[in-house]
């Protein structure tokens, strides 16, 4: 009976844990095209969620994002320097797809866009002889259950044989975490869960 119990509660709390969690993403693949008008990625999928992963020569779904315009160093300015392009008219949107997702997932992710200014960094040469860029920056956006939650990302560029000068990189590696604050009706659901566990368990030992 104590098992049983135990199970039970123990099934209970952890969608409050859960909660808890903060959502980390990882994506590759794909490309970007940058100019005056922002950075905007094409093709770029979906290759980790927390910890899930996809089977082999398969994705988890898709990773999309745009800037606004360029505000600082632009004409070209970005292939061997850095830059600043806005935040307003940007989207990220995360859309996740496919068997190993759970079901609840495979949906639009995360919708949402950059908040405040958006950075470009050159970072030289890689260790391969490419070009190497990267971009970050603040998202605020919505959960596929509708919480609202606000994180940063770190997109990885590579551009090689000068495809730059036309506007033109490639997704290296993105890293995305958004934070996921523990609902306070849920907090209390726990501790009010576990002041129960106690008392039951309290009753049991007395009667044995």
């Amino acid at each position: 009976m104590r098992r049983v119990l135990a199970f039970s509660l123990l099934a209970l709390l952890l969608p409050v844990s859960a909660w808890a969690t903060g959502i980390n993403l990882i994506n590759n693949h794909g490309s970007i095209s940058v100019s005056n008008s922002g950075v905007v990625s094409v093709g770029s999928q979906l290759m980790a969620f927390n910890g899930i992963t996809p089977s082999p020569n398969h994705s988890l779904g898709g990773v999309s994002f745009s800037t606004g315009a360029c505000l600082t160093n632009c004409n070209g300015g970005w292939a061997s320097g850095n830059s600043t392009f806005s935040g307003v008219g940007s989207s990220f949107v995360v859309t996740g797809k496919g068997k190993d997702l759970p079901v609840q997932l495979r949906t639009v992710i995360f919708s949402g866009s950059f908040v405040g200014d958006v950075t470009w960094t050159f970072n030289g040469k890689d260790s391969k002889g490419r070009l190497s860029y990267t971009l970050s920056g603040t998202i605020q956006g919505t959960l596929w259950d509708g919480r609202v939650v606000t994180g940063t990302t770190t997109q990885n560029f590579f551009s090689a044989s000068g495809q730059i000068n036309n506007g033109i990189g490639h997704i290296d590696v993105g890293n995305t975490n958004l934070p996921v604050p523990e609902p306070s009706t849920l907090g209390l659901l726990g501790t009010g869960l576990l002041g129960v566990a106690g008392m039951v368990r309290r009753r049991m030992t007395s009667r044995a």
